[in-house]
Order: C-alpha cells, then structure tokens, then sequence
C-alpha cells in the first residue's frame, strides 16, 4: 500500500492562491441521510438487497444511476432521489475544523465545489448551519459532473485564479479524479473512504489527512499556506 504524506509534508514548499472544497463528507457530514435515501430508493426500483445498497460517493446522481437504469428509467429515477434526498436531511452536520478552515480564507480564496444540484446543496447547507462562500459549483452548473474536471475548471473560473494554483479538498476517488485532470493539487481527508482507500486512489492525492481538523490554513503573501495542526 503507497504511503501518502500528510499535509505539512506534502506542501511545505508550495503556496495556493485558492481552495476549492467538495462539501458532503469533507465540509458536512451527510453519509448517514445519503445512504438511508439512496436505500429507500434502490428499494423502489426494485434493485438487489436494497437494506445493503451503497452508492459510489462523489459522483453526480444521474451518472450513477445510467449505471444500475436501463436508459428510459434513468430520468424517473432521478427525479425520484432528489425528491427523497431533499426532505431527508436529518443528522446532517457541519465537520469538526470546516468554520475554522472557511473563517481564515478569504472569500476570494475559497470556493464549494459540489456533486450535488443547487437545491440539494442549499438544503444540506441550511441543514447542517454552513454558511456558503460566494462561489458554489453544484452539478447544475456543469455539462459533465466528477470524475470529469468540468467542475473544478469552473471553480477556479469564478475565482478567476489558475487551476495549476488551486489545493482541492476531497472525500472521494471520483473527485480526486476530477482535481487531478483539473490539474489542481489534492488534499484527501478521511471519513467516508479510510487513508487506505484514498492512498490506493488512481489518481493518488498529494496527501491525506483526518478530516480539516487535522489542517491548519493561513493566507501569507504569495498566497495560502497549508501545514498540519
């Protein structure tokens, strides 16, 4: 198993002039209101051992649904999750270090770059009291979602910095995925995948924390600085 650096190692020398965070499970923990709605659906549609269905987190929900669908059921099917996932939003809660981490950057510095639609996104936000930086990229905003770049091209679009300058913070292989052929750098944290998992990612991240409570954050001036707690 590759051995990933944490973030102090991995970043000693370099500085970023933004951060672009992925928002369920790096941002706000989700994971216990995702899986009971996407089990409920998998129910509906009639999938095999639903009470067991996980869904590969981190990718867009139309695209995983072509996957498990046949075509014509696809958008029905769609329309059905996000209705469930909207009214179940219970539990939802900010993660330990995200206030912190979103309070030292400035708001040109930082931006939520997120597989969920709008709607979706602004009510696990008002669920869980994160309040939302003035850049969001939700999978409304974009033609292709994760693991395709699209996403974070366009974050780092409004922030009007160069992608190659940008530090991405994710949960998830398909968003490393997406940072990496953005050509962002990527800070990986743990919590709905282990280190393991993430460390085994193809393409790897940079590094691998616990979560942003083991990050530190300062804006210096060539930029933001990140080290470990």
């Amino acid at each position: 198993m590759p051995v990933i650096p944490t973030p102090g190692a991995a970043f000693a020398d370099r500085t970023f002039d933004a951060v672009l965070f992925d928002m369920d499970g790096t941002l706000i923990d989700s994971v216990p209101a995702v899986d009971r709605s996407w089990r409920r659906w998998a129910a509906e549609q009639g999938l095999p051992d639903p009470e067991d269905f996980q869904i590969q987190h981190g990718t867009p929900a139309r695209t995983l649904i072509g996957t498990l669908l046949p075509a014509d059921r696809v958008e029905a099917a769609y329309e059905r999750i996000h209705e469930l996932e909207l009214v179940d939003n219970e539990g939802v809660t900010v993660l330990a270090g995200t206030r912190e981490a979103l309070t030292t950057l400035p708001p040109e510095r930082q931006a939520i770059v997120t597989s969920c639609t709008t709607p979706l996104a602004a009510a696990r936000m008002a669920a869980s009291g994160l309040v939302a930086p003035s850049v969001v990229v939700t999978a409304d905003d974009v033609e292709r979602g994760k693991p395709d770049p699209d996403p974070f091209l366009l974050g780092a679009e409004r922030l009007g910095v160069d992608p190659a300058r940008c530090l991405v913070v994710e949960d998830a292989p398909a968003g490393i995925a997406a940072a990496r052929a953005a050509g962002c750098a990527v800070l990986a944290v743990t919590g709905t995948h282990s280190a393991d998992e993430l460390a085994a990612a193809d393409p790897a991240p940079d590094a691998v924390a616990p979560g942003l409570r083991a990050v530190r954050f300062a804006v210096v001036p060539d930029g933001v600085r990140v080290t470990d707690a």
